[in-house]
């Protein structure tokens, strides 16, 4: 009897390590058979085909619940591997558009470069500076920036940025534009971003890649991107643009078109009413 203890003793510590609660449940059983049964090692004799029944039918059940969890967990790694298959997919498509975008952006950038004269790989570190009191009527043309801080009475083009916080009397074409207190009367053209900020007056239409109202423009505003007006701006004239962001305070007198969104209008309505 010794002997079947020491080895069902044996058996019961596996079990443990290997199916806990499957073995909580065994012994919860055995203790109860225990309570029931009162055996006399001394008087008695050892039923070994009995207790090597018990022992098979114990080994029965922790291979059968080992098998259970081996077919379980092959299915838990299918399914995460599936998941994560499908993200890896999303992922790239949502890479692929992004790139596509980003490449239909720089193209079309590139194209109005070209278009307006602004050669993009002539353009250089320097900036010309058109200092207070100073007064030129001509054409102005430069691969870099230029900041103008007199008078220009004339077109000027630059492959930079182009800086107005003075007067320019003439059309403007320019990667970027910014002007802060100035007056500008002719259009302006830029193939990046146009800044109008506080107290700046613009006589002429606006076409840029994006753009940020805060002065006075009468004018049309063309712009591929989005365009934000701000509270203290004042339109008059049409924009046409992706999306248009209205301060609370901003005055608009014309219409609004955001003829260059994603989202084909006329063909939406079209299947409305076709249904």
């Amino acid at each position: 009897m010794g002997f079947f203890k020491e080895f069902k003793d044996d058996f019961s510590q596996a079990v443990n390590e290997l199916l806990p609660e499957e073995a909580e449940n065994l012994e919860k059983q055995e203790n109860l058979e225990n309570d029931d049964m009162v055996v006399n090692t001394l008087d008695s004799e050892v039923d070994t085909e009995s207790e090597l029944s018990k022992l098979n039918g114990l080994l029965e059940q922790v291979t059968e619940q080992a098998a259970d969890q081996a077919v379980v967990r092959p299915k838990q790694v299918e399914r995460i591997e599936r998941e994560f298959t499908r993200e890896v997919k999303r992922a790239d498509v949502r890479s692929t558009m992004e790139e596509k975008r980003r490449m239909n952006e720089e193209a079309m950038a590139m194209n109005a470069k070209q278009v307006m004269g602004v050669n993009p790989e002539a353009i250089t570190d320097e900036t010309t500076v058109i200092t207070e009191g100073t007064s030129i009527n001509g054409d102005i043309n430069a691969d870099g920036s230029i900041d103008i801080r007199g008078r220009i009475g004339g077109n000027v083009t630059c492959n930079g940025k182009l800086v107005i916080t003075g007067i320019l009397e003439g059309n403007s074409n320019s990667s970027e534009f910014f002007a802060d207190a100035a007056k500008i009367e002719g259009e302006v053209n830029s193939t990046g971003t146009v800044k109008i900020g506080i107290g700046s007056v613009v006589i002429g239409n606006i076409t840029a890649s994006s753009a940020v109202i805060a002065g006075a423009i009468k004018g049309d505003i063309d712009v591929q991107g989005p365009v934000v007006v701000d509270t203290s701006a004042v339109i008059m004239g049409n924009i046409k643009s992706r999306s248009v962001q209205i301060n609370n305070g901003a005055v608009i007198e014309g219409f609004c078109s955001q003829s260059y969104a994603d989202i084909d209008v006329q063909g939406l309505f079209e299947d409305k009413k076709g249904n």
